[in-house]
């Protein structure tokens, strides 16, 4: 795996002037940044900010109109094997409902040519061994949630995308997930997260993404930016409330 070196060279995720409009609005602008392998990096910014556009343009969902990003120094579509290189949860429910947790997992390492013992590694992982058979349309939101990281795991990637990734977790759940994201970026991983909850990014990251309006805010640390106004959430809302979409935010 890959050590937390912070040159270039070892940065595993690398996106440079992203670019996205539909139609006439602009998701996401210029927007460049690294993200350093053996870290958390917590993605945050207003509803409408362009976090999501962003994550689709890095696995290939979204072509951006201009810009690049890369994993490890390809692009998503010229990865032979994606999801031993880079797992992704950016829609919990994104499976067959009629299929059980077991099935779905299996039909992505066949596609990937993962070894099917695998699929009963990241259940056990995920705390789904017991429900395995269940039809994954009768899960909870926080089962489907464990689905989701499940399936991200199931490459043994080296890069981890997850968008609201404690979304639909109990209190249990919750810390059983900051636990893993540390654990997986101990193994030299690069994590990316995106959350709403300013105050668990700050509990589960090390560096920092902000964006607002399509624009790239900060790169920083949790640390630096928080320590610039007293507390991760103020430096979030000055930062970001000069182009926040929501009004009277501002004290």
């Amino acid at each position: 795996m890959t050590n937390g070196d912070s040159t270039g060279a070892a940065a595993t995720i690398v996106a440079r002037g992203l670019t996205k409009s539909y139609g006439r609005t602009v998701a996401v602008q210029n927007v460049s940044f690294t993200v350093r392998p053996g870290t958390v990096t917590g993605f945050l910014g207003p509803n409408g900010a362009g976090k999501s556009t962003t994550m689709r343009m890095i696995i290939g969902l979204d072509r951006p109109d201009a810009g690049q990003a890369t994993i490890n120094g390809k692009s998503y579509h010229e990865l032979r094997w994606p999801l031993r290189e880079v797992g992704a949860m950016l829609e919990a429910k994104a499976f067959h409902p009629g299929r059980s947790a077991r099935a779905h997992l299996g039909s992505l390492a066949a596609s990937n040519d993962i070894p099917a013992q695998r699929v009963d590694e990241v259940l056990a992982m995920t705390g789904l061994t017991s429900v395995a058979s269940r039809r994954a349309g009768k899960f909870s939101l926080g089962m489907a949630q464990r689905l989701g990281i499940a399936a991200a795991l199931l490459g043994d990637p080296g890069v981890v995308i997850l968008d609201e990734p404690v979304n639909g977790l109990d209190p249990e759940g919750i810390r059983w997930m900051r636990g893993l994201l540390r654990s997986l970026a101990e193994q030299g991983r690069a994590v990316l997260i995106s959350s709403h909850l300013i105050s668990e990014v700050a509990m589960t990251a090390e560096e920092l993404i902000v964006i607002g309006r399509g624009q790239l805010l900060a790169q920083t640390t949790v640390a630096e930016l928080s320590a610039s106004a007293g507390s991760l959430e103020e430096a979030f809302f000055q930062l970001t409330d000069s182009v926040s979409e929501y009004q009277g935010r501002a004290a």
